[in-house]
């Protein structure tokens, strides 16, 4: 981890937070645990499948302030990450930011995913955005037949696979694995990441 790029990257955003509202108030003291920590633990899951991230492709559906897409295009400088939103001011937010801490792999497109059309990503993440149920059939279409999709998801994960088994059938999707990890806060906050690919029948 660059401790430096990340330390001006946290104190940037706090100050366009103060602007622009891109998390509340309250989790600010909680930028590093609940943010730029979950987002990084995007790592667990390239770890776990000894993935080399580099050369590669990452689409980012709903990033709002920027989480997980710009602490990922900070930790992999050789992935080439697309953070995704509807919002404008959201994604000027971003791309102020990128152009602050000068990261050339971080790109945005202001659009809704299903008007994403003739690209598909190595990757694929979301967090905070909507239930497994909304998100599959927006990710799904623009996953490579090899790809990931790597979902950020509370511990109530389990009860939102069983709501989207229609849709996971639907779009011939496999959930391939729930890695569960803590990040460093005083109360215990366990978090999971839903690991989505195509199912090859």
């Amino acid at each position: 981890m660059d401790k430096q790029k990340f330390e001006k990257y946290a104190q940037f955003f706090l100050e366009q937070n103060s602007k622009l509202n891109l998390i509340s108030k309250n989790d600010e003291k909680f930028l590093w645990e609940k943010h730029i920590f979950d987002s990084l633990s995007f790592e667990n899951f390239l770890e776990k499948y000894s993935i080399d991230a580099s050369n590669k492709t990452l689409l980012d559906i709903g990033s709002g302030g920027g989480f997980p897409a710009i602490p990922i295009s900070i930790n992999y400088p050789n992935l080439n990450v697309t953070a995704l939103d509807s919002i404008r001011k959201k994604i000027n937010a971003i791309e102020e930011i990128k152009s602050h801490l000068n990261l050339p792999n971080l790109h945005t497109i202001c659009n809704r995913a299903e008007n994403i059309k003739n690209i598909k990503y190595d990757f694929i993440t979301s967090r905070a955005v909507a239930a497994l149920k909304i998100l599959i059939p927006y990710a799904m279409p623009l996953l490579k037949q090899d790809g990931y999709f790597v979902v950020y998801k509370s511990l109530k994960v389990k009860e939102e696979i069983d709501e989207a088994r229609t849709v996971i059938e639907k779009f011939n999707a496999k959930i391939l694995d729930i890695i569960e990890y803590n990040i460093p806060t005083t109360e215990n906050y366990t978090r999971n990441l839903v690991v989505i690919t195509h199912n090859k029948k």
